[in-house]
């Protein structure tokens, strides 16, 4: 199956490069809407390749980078990765009605993912349709993860393992958007596919959400029958910046065999905010998520599987530097700085009412060169605290990254 969506694919880009030739004109669909976009707008802002008269544009982004770690004062030396390359093809089949597809080769092609394919039915910009694999918006991250947009090469820590960036799922639901003035609000609403059991049975012997992305029959059937629930709303001032706050949950567990009960319906619930703005002054960028994961973990369950989790991260970027380079026209040059924190176990143990811990902290100063808005060429430099369940001293792991990422 793998083979012949490559085949597909390979045949498209062929088709593609020759309508280019014949074409006298190559445009992109992409504009100017940084004042008005929101995060949840993140699957359509992007840049996108129209090809003559062809009915579809087409579009993409890549990443590669090196690193060397070392965990405690040992390395296992210098690697290099290719983590993703990431393909979007849209069309406007008629008026109203678009699709949008994003298909991601991970590491070299050892996955293929759907990330994203959807059919969007526009009936007014307060109520439209959408349907198909959707990207639940869940914090700011999610929906808004391309490479080409940050300034640091590896994804947040709490955006990927509380909320398993990037989670996708089968759905159908609403969305919808207002803007007056200097305000825009935005709303959106899915049911979907959603969790299994496997959060909490998995080999990292700890609640941990992302083992879910790997039941692909998610994309087939639902676990439980029971259809997970994902509601954000957004509000942005242009001059100030955006605010969002999100939900998603619903029962995770197999809770009954041919109509009979085998156990209570078993929770899971996320609560996200985020914010980002720009300070004008200096053009500072500040960009903040932080969510809650609540899950009701069997009592059968050891303590060393958290019904509470919590985390998030706040970056500051601040450009230092802007003028043309090598013919680049308004290149940037950025300074750039993460904090993040991330508990997978928020509680105390039942027996000593001491805290558990199960904890990671991570800092990431870095500096990136932007000869255009969509390529970024980064170096970081990465610190990661992490603490196992009984509090003992953290494990240090500290590294050099750099690598590059760009739309094409």
């Amino acid at each position: 199956m793998k083979l012949l969506y490559i085949a597909a694919l390979t045949l498209l880009l062929n088709y593609s490069i020759q309508a280019q030739v014949d074409s006298t004109k190559v445009v992109t669909t992409q504009k100017d809407t940084t004042k008005l976009a929101l995060n949840m707008d993140a699957v359509y802002a992007r840049p996108f390749l129209k090809l003559g008269k062809l009915p579809i544009s087409i579009g993409g982004y890549v990443e590669a980078n090196t690193s060397y770690f070392a965990t405690n004062g040992i390395t296992e030396g210098m690697s290099f990765q290719m983590p993703r390359m990431t393909l979007f093809v849209s069309s406007t089949i008629k008026n109203r009605i678009k699709f949008l597809s994003e298909i991601e080769f991970e590491e070299g092609g050892k996955e293929i993912n759907i990330e994203f394919a959807s059919l969007d039915v526009e009936l007014h910009p307060l109520f439209n349709l959408r349907g198909g694999i959707i990207m639940n918006p869940i914090g700011s991250f999610n929906q808004n993860h391309d490479g080409p947009k940050w300034e640091f090469i590896d994804r947040p820590i709490s955006s990927t393992t509380i909320i398993p960036s990037t989670w996708s799922n089968v759905g159908f639901g609403i969305f919808g958007k207002y803007a007056k003035n200097n305000l825009v609000w935005a709303y959106e609403g899915y049911f979907s596919n959603g969790f299994d059991d496997t959060i909490i049975s998995n080999s990292q012997n700890r609640t941990w959400l992302p083992a879910a992305k790997e039941n692909k029959e998610r994309f087939e059937e639902n676990f439980n029958g029971v259809p997970l629930i994902t509601a954000k709303t957004a509000l942005k001032h242009r001059k100030i910046g955006e605010f969002g706050i999100s939900w998603m949950g619903g029962v995770y567990n197999k809770f009954q065999e041919d109509g009979i009960q085998i156990d209570k319906k078993r929770r899971v619930d996320l609560f996200a905010l985020d914010f980002n703005t720009i300070v004008p002054k200096w053009k500072t960028y500040i960009n903040a998520e932080w969510v809650w994961a609540y899950i009701d973990v069997p009592d059968t369950y050891s303590q060393q599987f958290g019904s509470k989790q919590k985390g998030g991260f706040i970056d500051i970027v601040q450009p230092i530097l802007k003028r043309d380079v090598l013919g680049w026209q308004n290149s940037t040059l950025n300074l750039a700085f993460r904090m993040e924190y991330t508990d997978y176990n928020v509680g105390t143990f039942n027996e000593t009412n001491e805290n558990i811990h199960d904890d990671v902290m991570a800092i990431t100063p870095g500096i990136s060169f932007r000869p255009s808005s969509q390529t970024v060429f980064r170096m970081n430099y990465r610190y990661i605290w992490e603490t196992d369940i009984f509090g003992n001293d953290p494990s240090k792991t500290a590294g050099i990254q750099f690598g590059f990422s760009t739309y094409f």
